[in-house]
């Protein structure tokens, strides 16, 4: 049996008590309750909201960690070596137009290094969790990245122009964070993007290490203007030579 730390379960919890209002604000825009409000607004309301929650949660057991949060930007504490990093909603454009492919993402930065880390799809309640030597988990069961070897037979998650051209089979979704918890689980061969915030990979950095992929060397410390190469260890030479020619 998987025996969760207590910063992971602490993590867990905050999401689903957030996870409770976003499904809630999430019906008002799917029902298109929302136009009144102004939809743009609405959801900036259900970001800064579910980033709250979240907060809250996490400083009930953790008052002294510091924060790095999409909405709130960087909050120093006490505690400078743990910092929480949180995105409430990935995928605010998806939520926006009533599409249900978003997540929460709840991340530990620990002395440099991401030890913890929750992907939370509040909708499809598939919730993928992983920590630093313990194994990347979707719904309490354990998930390893694809095993694929020819590049003709997989699928890779990017958004963004600048790879519209590459020739190998890609998907656009709309929220980083679920792409990497898809490539961690396998569903996706591997994921690449340019130009990410921390928030929305920070988490799916330890899943997808923690399922047997690799990923490129990132800076945490730069926390904005992120490039991002995730996939199985059996594609990643062959998927970062194409990218290599861009």
């Amino acid at each position: 049996m998987n025996v969760l730390s207590s910063n992971l379960n602490l993590m867990i919890k905050a999401g689903e008590k957030a996870s409770k209002r976003l499904i809630r604000d999430f019906g008002e825009v799917e029902n298109l309750q929302v136009s009144l409000k102004g939809p743009t607004d609405f959801v900036s309301n259900a970001d800064v909201n579910a980033e709250k929650i979240i907060i809250e949660e996490l400083s009930k057991l953790k008052k002294n960690y510091s924060i790095l949060s999409e909405e709130t930007g960087y909050v120093k504490n006490k505690d400078e070596k743990n910092i929480w990093i949180i995105d409430p909603i990935d995928g605010t454009s998806n939520f926006l137009h009533g599409i249900p492919h978003f997540a929460i993402s709840i991340a530990l930065q620990s002395h440099e290094e991401i030890i913890c880390g929750l992907i939370f799809d509040p909708i499809k309640n598939e919730m993928f969790y992983a920590e630093k030597n313990n194994g990347s988990f979707l719904n309490n069961k354990r998930i390893r990245v694809s095993k694929k070897k020819n590049i003709n037979e997989c699928l890779f998650a990017t958004n963004g122009e600048r790879y519209k051209d590459i020739d190998v089979p890609t998907r656009k979704t709309g929220c980083a964070a679920l792409d990497m918890a898809y490539v961690a689980a396998g569903r996706f061969d591997g994921y690449f993007q340019e130009n990410l915030n921390l928030w929305d990979i920070a988490a799916g950095i330890v899943l997808v290490r923690e399922a047997g992929g690799v990923l490129n060397s990132i800076e945490l410390s730069k926390k904005e203007n992120l490039d991002i190469r995730a996939s199985s260890s059996s594609i990643s030479e062959k998927i970062l030579k194409k990218l290599n020619k861009f």
